[in-house]
């Protein structure tokens, strides 16, 4: 079943309040995913930079033995910010480096996002617990996407809560299921080195996606191909450092809806996670078409 929104602030001066008017979306979803929930945010971080969101079980752990071991290595300054069962690490560096760096010396680690504006936080749990957790109601930003999970295709788990990431502040939410999604990860695996965390369907499409951005391709031209490449049924909701997209398949069997306004643009499986935005009653809202690519930020 499973929910997912997106919100893209096309008015700066709302980005202060990105978390207050995200938060009520994915709560609204509750009822279609109540396993797990995860949201990813798009802010620059100060200074600018790599930021890698990693994730691991343990209360714990010791972030800062890993950004000090990171340092050494890189010869840069690294640095770990804890954020509940999740860390950010941060240097001024490439975010591949970074993320190279992390799956070769510490792969038991999972990496929830790497980029330079990107932030991933999932959890299990209901999605007010999770949005809490992380303290989303009071994060600032340009827009985010979000997801609540019901798991009936596999273990309710962290690792496999949405969003994806696989790419420099790519990530994807998916609502449906891929037909190919077993043979498209070999794929890419072996032909367009793309490294994998689990073996969830929506983690393909984002490998797919970013395989596309490596070949040249822009994000609406990398979902245009999607549609003849990928089978099944779905709704996409993609984010990059420079905007916000949305794909539903060819048949479209899977629930969408859109809003948009001067200020903002926003989408959600369903209307009441869109009513309570500023100015929604003033809103164009329109279910989007059928294998018909929407894009906004840079396309």
């Amino acid at each position: 079943m499973c929910g997912i929104v997106g919100l893209y602030l096309k008015n700066p001066e709302f980005r202060v309040q990105l978390g207050a008017y995200f938060s009520p979306m994915l709560e609204q979803m509750t009822d279609r995913g109540p396993d797990s929930a995860g949201v990813a945010i798009y802010r620059d971080g100060e200074p600018p930079g790599a930021k890698v969101t990693l994730y691991d079980p343990v209360p714990e752990f010791d972030w800062d033995a890993v950004a000090s071991d990171a340092a050494s290595d890189l010869k840069i300054p690294v640095t770990a910010e804890r954020i509940s069962s999740h860390a950010i690490l941060r240097a001024v560096a490439d975010a591949a480096t970074l993320r190279r760096w992390i799956e070769t010396n510490r792969p038991g680690l999972r990496i929830m996002s790497s980029g330079n504006s990107l932030e991933i936080y999932k959890e299990v749990g209901l999605p007010a617990d999770v949005l809490s957790r992380f303290g989303v109601p009071q994060i600032t930003g340009s827009h985010a996407i979000g997801h609540t999970r019901m798991a009936t295709e596999s273990a309710v788990t962290t690792e496999g809560a949405h969003p994806f990431n696989t790419g420099d502040d790519l990530c994807l939410v998916h609502n449906g299921s891929l037909s190919n999604h077993h043979r498209l990860r070999d794929w890419l695996r072996d032909h367009a080195n793309i490294t994998f965390q689990t073996d969830n369907d929506s983690e393909v499409a984002a490998g797919y996606l970013t395989w596309r951005l490596g070949q040249g391709a822009t994000i609406a031209e990398a979902l245009e191909a999607a549609i003849a490449d990928l089978d099944g049924f779905y709704t996409f909701a993609v984010g990059t450092r420079e905007g916000f997209s949305v794909l539903r398949d060819p048949i479209a069997c899977k629930p969408a809806v859109m809003a948009e306004t001067d200020d903002w643009v926003a989408m959600a499986s369903e209307f009441r996670a869109l009513a309570q935005l500023p100015g929604v009653d003033g809103a164009t809202v329109w279910e989007p078409e059928p294998a018909t690519v929407y894009s906004w930020g840079q396309a």
